[in-house]
């Protein structure tokens, strides 16, 4: 069956795990449903094989030739259960199998890489062996979520919740209470790389796919390969929640954790006007002559009405670059046009006379009116400010260092020459500076008042 020498470590992979071999099986047909590895191969700890998994012999190839860093994640993806939940009669049976569960992993999909109009297009929840794919777009009101998401019965889960509870609330309206998140935990405990994959990585011993990382969520209808992808963001969260709570408790900072995570479910989306002098935080707008400006504010309005019109990202409109380059050189004519770099035939041709006519805007500023950078705003300096300021970062840093955390997630900057200004007399006074957490004033309150006692 095999062509070629086989891996001998993916061979035994599949011997471990039981699976049966089938050959000329349509794959689509292989994967029992209802499993899920229940903890990373390199650990050895799961039941000695799954049951009854079948994969076909082309799949069994694959795993065999593929390097074996990356076998494990293949068996768990055929291995993989999720309903996908596309209309509202779906969602009471979902709701009702939420009944009862004293934990669930949450994640979000938004399309804010693609879409002009930044969206929530997938929720996925696991709570146990199952997974649930819950479409938004075709099932607009999850108000039936809000109970399970309120419940403080029910831990949810998640992995760097700011977006998603920021998207939840402005889009469905969803709040979260009992909140777990494990890239805040996994700070606490000292990692540096926090993203998901590498998370799950280093703790479970699984290699996460990463194909669909900067797909378009809000295209219907999603393939096969994104509905897998998205799963994974969300049935190794409870595995990780009781790796990373033993940790915590084991170095004494549950306290601190929950103390974080109770502060993160108050995160609510916030709405912003927008801001007229977006178009000067470009980056290299600051090699423009204002006159080069004014074309530059005319070109950004019209790519922005352009995103919207097409539900498109901007920098999928019409890149920075070609607008910095349109507005040093001031085309006159399509042909002028056709000479700056990133600019497509197509885009002319649909909206060269826009883009024109956004250059001609731009060029009849009168010169009174033309847009100017501000002046920098100018701090007095105070030494002895200063002087506390670089004193208690050497002293954050050594605190850090003592208790294996990042420095900067222990105390940021921007806190400690907030504190330094201050100058407070007492922990006391130090945990009433606004944003400075119970738990900070606990890990590196006496190291920061040593500092500013010496001064």
């Amino acid at each position: 069956m095999w062509s070629g020498e086989a891996n001998g470590q993916a061979a035994e992979l599949i011997r471990y795990y039981g699976l049966t071999v089938q050959a000329g099986q349509p794959e689509e047909e292989t994967g029992k449903r209802g499993s899920v590895l229940p903890i990373s191969l390199a650990t050895r700890e799961p039941p000695g094989h799954l049951p009854g998994l079948c994969v076909s012999s082309r799949q069994a190839e694959a795993l065999l030739f593929r390097p074996v860093s990356s076998v494990e994640g293949s068996l768990l993806q055929a291995a993989m259960d999720y309903e996908y939940i596309q209309n509202a009669g779906q969602l009471p049976e979902v709701i009702n199998r939420l009944q009862g569960v004293t934990e669930i992993g949450v994640d979000t999909e938004a399309a804010g890489y693609h879409r002009y109009h930044d969206r929530i297009s997938l929720i996925q929840i696991s709570a146990g062996d199952r997974n649930f794919i819950i479409d938004p777009i075709t099932v607009p009101d999850l108000s039936a979520l809000g109970p399970v998401f309120l419940d403080p019965g029910v831990e949810k889960i998640f992995h760097d919740a700011d977006f998603d509870l920021r998207i939840l609330h402005r889009d469905l309206g969803l709040t979260v209470h009992s909140l777990f998140d494990t890239q805040v935990a996994a700070a606490f405990v000292g990692e540096r790389q926090l993203g998901l994959g590498a998370v799950v990585e280093k703790l479970l011993g699984l290699v996460l796919p990463k194909a669909y990382q900067r797909a378009d969520w809000a295209e219907r209808p999603l393939t096969e390969g994104m509905l897998d992808y998205a799963a994974t963001d969300t049935i190794h969260l409870a595995e990780l929640r009781e790796l990373l709570l033993v940790e915590l408790r084991r170095l004494g900072r549950e306290g601190w954790a929950r103390e974080e995570f109770t502060r993160r479910e108050a995160t609510r989306w916030e709405r912003t006007e927008p801001d007229p002098e977006a178009f000067l935080r470009m980056k290299g707008a600051r090699d423009l002559t204002p006159r080069g400006l004014a074309i530059l504010r005319e070109m950004w309005a019209w790519r922005e009405s352009v995103g919207e019109e097409r539900d498109q990202a901007t920098f999928r409109v019409l890149a920075n670059q070609s607008m910095l380059e349109i507005s040093l050189t001031a085309p006159a004519d399509r042909a002028a046009l056709r000479k700056i770099q990133g600019i497509s035939t197509g885009l002319i041709d649909r909206r060269g006379d826009a883009m024109l006519a956004a250059v001609k805007r731009g060029l009849a500023v009168p010169e009174a009116e033309l847009p100017r950078f501000r002046p920098s705003r100018r701090w007095e300096r105070d030494p002895a400010v200063e002087e506390r300021a670089e004193r208690l970062r050497t002293l954050r840093n050594t605190r850090a260092e003592e208790l294996n955390m990042d420095a900067g997630f222990l105390i940021s900057r921007a806190m400690l020459d907030e504190i330094a200004r201050r100058n407070p007399d007492s922990l006391t006074e130090l945990a009433a500076i606004p944003d400075v957490r119970n738990w900070q004033v606990e890990a590196v309150g006496d190291t920061l008042m040593r500092g500013l006692k010496s001064s």
